[in-house]
Order: structure tokens, then C-alpha cells, then sequence
């Protein structure tokens, strides 16, 4: 288990960051910084740049302008010290690959030789544990509930010992039943990682989050908890322009005020 104390560092650092694809500008003129061992919420709309801004992140993109780093490199040279937790995985049901099969995937940066070395089995068996599925290490992933699942890529992305631990709505796929054990597995990373989760899951956000970021093609942080009215102007087609020119308004940015 992790229990070193974290360090209050800058590890993450966007500047004037923007990505558009072909013509369509996805992203734009998004600034922010995140410390290490904080528990940040992403939110906002469809379509409104969550999930390309964590391709970023994992340097799967480039930006078209402007800058973004995570531990003072760029997100292709960091990629070793972030775990990724996907939405979902595709994967054969009949094809025979167990749950401790799936988190060693997240040693192979140190596979050598065609075989696993006894401290990446040791470090995949204390990720199992980590998500508290040490006892089902040798079970058919496909014999696994949703919820045992997701827990497995998290144990797989925690499998790479990262720094950072990059969430892409971890509970868009799992049952009802099963998400309080789920919450209570994130919970028990908090503080011990650095985390950034998208997630449209209140609940899970009021649980897990220090604050939010807000991700409208533009960027902005908020304090926890959200209020009804800024839950309804982050989603309504309606008012979102006018919660993006206050926000901005907020952060100092009067680019888009009226006022003088």
C-alpha cells in the first residue's frame, strides 16, 4: 500500500493551451495548474473537450498552440508516471486472460525477455489488493461483474506506479449496486495520488473531489460543493455562454465582459 506523504507540487501546467480537429476548434485558450495529491472532478457538456483534453494529457495529441506539461515534461516523456483508467475496455469473453493477466498489462514498459520478473507479478498482486480484488487475481476476467471490472484497470493502471491517475467515467458502466464499493475504492486513493477524473456522477464528485474543473472549450476551476444554479448553467445549451463569460470574469479574464 502507498502511505509516503504527498508533496504539495505543481505537476500539471496547461498555458494558452489549444487543439482543434481539422478546422473545429475543441479546445481554447485553456490555462490551469494542478498539484500533486489533489482529487479534481472534470465536468461540462458533450463535446465539450473532456475527453481530448485527457488525450493531451497522455500526450496521445498535441496541441495546436500553447503549452502543457506534467511533472516539467511534456506528456509523452510523463507518460510512465500516469495510470489511465478507460471508460471501458473491449475484449474477447471467450479469449482465456485472467485478472492478474490484465494488470500486469500495466508493467510491460518493464516486460523483458517474453516473461514478467517476480517484483512485476509482486507489484500486480499488491494492485489487486490496492482495489481489494487480491483473492480473485487467478478468476476469468470475463467471469468479473462491471464493477470487479473497472476495479481490475484500476489495479492495472495503479500496476505502473504512476503519480497521476487520469479517470475517464470510471462508473459510466457499472450498476447501481455495485458503484458505492467502487466510490469507496477511489476514496481510499485519494491523498495517496494525484487524481483527475471525468465523471457526470454528483455523488462520486461530492465523494472523491477537491474541486472541479469545468470544461466548456474553455477551462475553469471551481470550488465544491456546486451550487443547483452552477450544475444548471455548466449543462444548459442555453446559459453556458453566460457562465463561461462570468467564469472568465472571475479568473480576471474580462476579454469576453461587457463592461469597460
Amino acid at each position: 500500500m502507498r502511505s509516503n506523504p504527498v508533496e504539495d507540487t505543481t505537476i500539471a501546467l496547461s498555458n494558452g493551451l489549444c487543439f482543434g480537429y481539422g478546422r473545429q476548434l475543441v479546445l481554447e485558450d485553456v490555462s490551469f495548474t494542478i498539484s500533486k495529491g489533489e482529487s479534481l472532478c472534470m465536468i461540462g457538456p458533450n463535446g465539450g473537450g473532456k475527453s481530448t483534453l485527457l488525450k493531451l494529457m497522455l500526450g496521445l495529441l498535441e496541441p495546436n498552440r500553447g503549452t502543457l506539461s506534467l511533472f516539467g515534461k511534456t506528456p509523452e516523456e510523463a507518460r510512465c508516471q500516469v495510470g489511465y483508467v478507460p471508460q471501458a475496455v473491449r475484449f474477447d469473453p471467450l479469449f482465456p486472460i485472467t485478472a492478474i493477466d490484465i494488470v500486469l498489462m500495466g508493467r510491460l514498459d518493464r516486460h523483458r525477455f517474453g516473461f514478467f520478473s517476480k517484483e512485476c507479478r509482486e507489484a500486480a498482486l499488491v494492485a489487486l489488493e490496492e482495489v481489494g480484488l487480491a483473492d480473485l487475481s487467478q478468476r476469468p476476467f470475463s467471469d468479473l461483474s462491471g464493477g470487479q471490472r473497472q476495479r481490475v484497470l484500476i489495479a492495472r493502471a495503479l500496476a505502473c506506479e504512476p503519480e497521476l491517475l487520469l479517470l475517464d467515467e470510471p462508473t459510466a458502466n457499472i450498476d447501481l449496486s455495485v458503484e458505492e464499493q467502487f466510490i469507496e475504492t477511489l476514496a481510499q486513493l485519494k491523498g495517496k495520488m494525484t487524481i483527475l477524473m471525468v465523471t457526470h456522477d454528483l455523488d462520486l464528485i461530492s465523494e472523491i473531489g477537491d474541486s472541479v474543473l469545468c470544461v466548456n472549450h474553455r477551462v475553469h476551476r471551481h470550488s465544491l460543493p456546486l451550487s443547483g444554479e452552477t450544475i444548471r448553467e455548466i449543462y444548459s445549451g442555453v446559459r453556458r455562454v453566460e457562465h463561461d463569460r462570468r467564469a472568465r470574469h472571475q479568473h480576471g479574464d474580462h476579454s469576453a465582459c461587457e463592461h469597460d
